[in-house]
C-alpha cells in the first residue's frame, strides 16, 4: 500500500511544474484577473486529483490532462459570459501599433491571436506542440491517438498558414 501523498510533495510537484499551469492559462485568457481564476481552479483542481495520481504517467502529463480540461470548461463558461456582456469584438482590442518595425514580435503577436481563435482542442493541440512535446506526449495528454494528433495538427498548420497568408498580402 502505498502512503498517502502530503501536501509538502504535492507543493514541490506543482512548484518544480508551475510554467504549465501558467502556459495553459495564459493561453486560454487574455484577462490577467480571468488567469488569475483559472490559475487557481487548476490548482483546486490539481489538489483534489492528487490522490488519484497514476504513476505509470509523468507529473507534467497528469498537470497538463488536468490544467487543459479546467481550461477548456473555464474557456467555455467564460465565452457564454462574455457574448451576454461584451459587446465589443475582442479583435479590436488587439490592434498592432503600424509604427513597429519588429516583424518576428508581429509575427509571434500575429501566431498568438490565430491560436486564440482556434477550437479548444485545436488550441491545446497548438499550446503542446508549441512546447515541443512528441506526439505520443500530446496524445497521452489529450487523450487521443498519436496518428489523429498528426492528423490535426497538419490541419492546423495548414489553417494557420492561410490566415498568415491572407494577412500578408
Amino acid at each position: 500500500m502505498t502512503p498517502k501523498p502530503t501536501s509538502e510533495q504535492f507543493l514541490s510537484i506543482v512548484n518544480t511544474h508551475k510554467g504549465i499551469i501558467y502556459k495553459v492559462a495564459n493561453a486560454y485568457c487574455k484577462d490577467a484577473e480571468d488567469r488569475n481564476d483559472l490559475v487557481q481552479e487548476i490548482m483546486i483542481q490539481l489538489w483534489k486529483s492528487f490522490n488519484n495520481y497514476d504513476e505509470q504517467f509523468k507529473y507534467s502529463t497528469w498537470m497538463y490532462q488536468i490544467a487543459l480540461n479546467v481550461a477548456i470548461s473555464f474557456y467555455r463558461k467564460e465565452s457564454r459570459r462574455q457574448k451576454v456582456s461584451n459587446p465589443i469584438n475582442d479583435s479590436i482590442l488587439n490592434l498592432t501599433d503600424p509604427n513597429t518595425n519588429d516583424t518576428t514580435e508581429e509575427n509571434i503577436s500575429i501566431l498568438h491571436r490565430f491560436i486564440a481563435e482556434l477550437k479548444e482542442l485545436d488550441k491545446a493541440l497548438m499550446l503542446l506542440y508549441l512546447e515541443e512535446k512528441s506526439y505520443k506526449e500530446i496524445a497521452e495528454i489529450i487523450g487521443i491517438s498519436e496518428t489523429n494528433v498528426a492528423t490535426k495538427i497538419g490541419r492546423i498548420k495548414i489553417i494557420l498558414k492561410q490566415k498568415f497568408e491572407k494577412v500578408n498580402n
